[in-house]
């Protein structure tokens, strides 16, 4: 196994759910056509499953142990979550300080949270939530936003901008309406890809 094949396969252990041309993109492949030879050499070190027109790739045990990574991975339904949030990554130009998952004001778990052109923003990935649940997180927001806690933090100075995600343009302007409150943008996957 080449470095080339070991930083692939360390993207994918960081990244967790990747597309073909997710890989290939993250990790400067050049062309489909090479990028379906790496991946055919590495097939004994990563899974795959189909999600509608993608193939998802994932780290398999044998991928896990050539890097040392004790993260298990398994076909599950928020792998899409996952490669959703991704896509986002490489729209926003891959920033150097993004943390996925990350606790926001001990309120809200925030799916990313990331620093780019100097100011901090939250992700929200909207792949299969119920739109209730999305209205429940809004308002944790809303809470956070009207609490002053951002604002008013010598780190900060203001609240983040709420970018989402979402897969339909109908839910891209209910999200967009719901947080009208709060410094927010929406963006469907569509347009990001």
């Amino acid at each position: 196994m080449n470095p080339r094949h070991e930083m692939i396969l360390s993207c994918l252990n960081k990244r967790g759910y990747l597309t073909r041309e997710q890989l290939r993109i993250l990790n400067d492949l050049k062309s489909k056509r090479n990028a379906n030879r790496i991946l055919q050499l590495l097939k004994p070190y990563i899974s795959s499953f189909r999600e509608g027109n993608d193939v998802i790739y994932y780290l398999s045990k044998e991928g896990r142990e050539q890097i040392g990574s004790e993260i298990v991975r398994k076909k599950t339904p928020q792998a899409y979550h996952h490669v959703m949030r991704n896509w986002f990554y490489i729209f926003a130009s891959q920033p150097q300080q993004w943390q996925n998952e990350m606790k926001v004001g001990g309120k809200v778990i925030a799916d990313a949270i990331f620093k780019k052109g100097g100011k901090w923003h939250l992700l929200e990935v909207d792949n299969q939530n119920a739109m209730s649940a999305n209205k429940v997180k809004i308002a944790k927001y809303k809470a956070l936003y009207e609490s002053g806690a951002f604002q008013n933090h010598k780190d900060y100075g203001y609240f983040p901008t709420l970018l989402w995600v979402t897969r339909s343009e109908a839910r891209q302007k209910k999200l967009l309406e719901l947080c009208k409150d709060i410094p927010c943008n929406a963006f469907c996957l569509e347009d990001i890809i």
